[in-house]
């Protein structure tokens, strides 16, 4: 849905009002799994990308916060954890990304996900799977950063001892969630046109060949949308992400808290 709200320029039969008419009219006209193209190939790649990202964030997160703050819980710490996190995490998911939003777009010409693989290495080289790269970093880095210290701060206000208690991991998931995609929107609209080359929209800037470059992707939302372009497909961003990270931080607590318990326990 984040990906065909955010067309730009969209064909007139993908034009959606809210994210409700989207999923109807999705549904009614391309079928109930429509909605759902592309996600095997974010789900193999989320695996060994969150393990990676929450792997690196813990060590960090104590590593920065003794320096800094001497063992308490320094937001610094845990902003520049959480943006370091996000290099590993992104490149494994950014060419899962480029490959899912593809397969989502309106009348999108592949038929799989090896096929879109194959299709796009051919004409577009291996470099069209790192094209919205930096783009994502920059997006990323401060939707990780806002994220992980709202997250924090969440938790200092309602569970100060830090104890396991997954309705907190829940709510603080979500808010953090919230906030980091609501802030960070105008960059996902340029991270959307620069994974999937909008034709129509690029053309009638008359730009032709590939876009690059998150300026000139700035530059090109600016020209086909203005200022309201840049927070296309806001609710959808945020009602995707807050769930999205509540389950992940309560995942995340859930086996934190289950195997520092069954190591205690090892050692008594």
């Amino acid at each position: 849905l984040q990906t065909r709200m955010q067309s730009l320029q969209p064909d007139p039969k993908a034009q959606y009002r809210s994210v409700y008419e989207a999923l109807k009219k999705i549904v009614l006209t391309e079928g109930f799994w429509r909605p759902l193209r592309g996600i095997n190939v974010t789900m193999l790649g989320a695996g060994p990308a969150h393990a990676m990202y929450f792997a690196c964030y813990e060590k960090m997160k104590k590593s920065l916060s003794d320096t800094i703050q001497h063992g308490g819980n320094s937001h610094l710490a845990n902003g520049i954890a959480g943006s370091v996190a996000t290099l590993l995490h992104d490149a494994v998911m950014n060419p899962a990304e480029v490959v899912k939003q593809r397969m989502q777009m309106f009348n999108s010409p592949y038929k799989s996900v090896l096929v879109c693989i194959r299709t796009v290495q051919k004409m577009e080289g291996f470099g069209a799977f790192y094209r919205s790269y930096t783009t994502q970093l920059t997006m990323n880095v401060p939707f990780q950063a806002i994220h992980f210290i709202t997250y924090e701060f969440m938790q200092e206000q309602i569970n100060p001892r830090r104890e396991y208690n997954p309705r907190s991991h829940i709510v603080s998931g979500a808010v953090a969630g919230a906030v980091a995609a609501a802030a960070t929107t105008p960059l996902d609209v340029c991270k959307t046109l620069l994974n999937t080359q909008e034709n129509m929209a690029l053309s009638s800037v008359n730009i032709s060949g590939h876009l690059s470059g998150m300026v000139n992707a700035f530059k090109t939302v600016y020209q086909l949308g203005g200022i309201s372009g840049y927070f296309r497909g806001v609710q959808a961003r945020v009602i995707y992400q807050m769930p999205s990270t509540a389950i992940a931080w309560s995942v995340y607590e859930f086996f934190k808290y289950f195997l520092t318990k069954h190591k205690l326990e090892k050692r008594t």
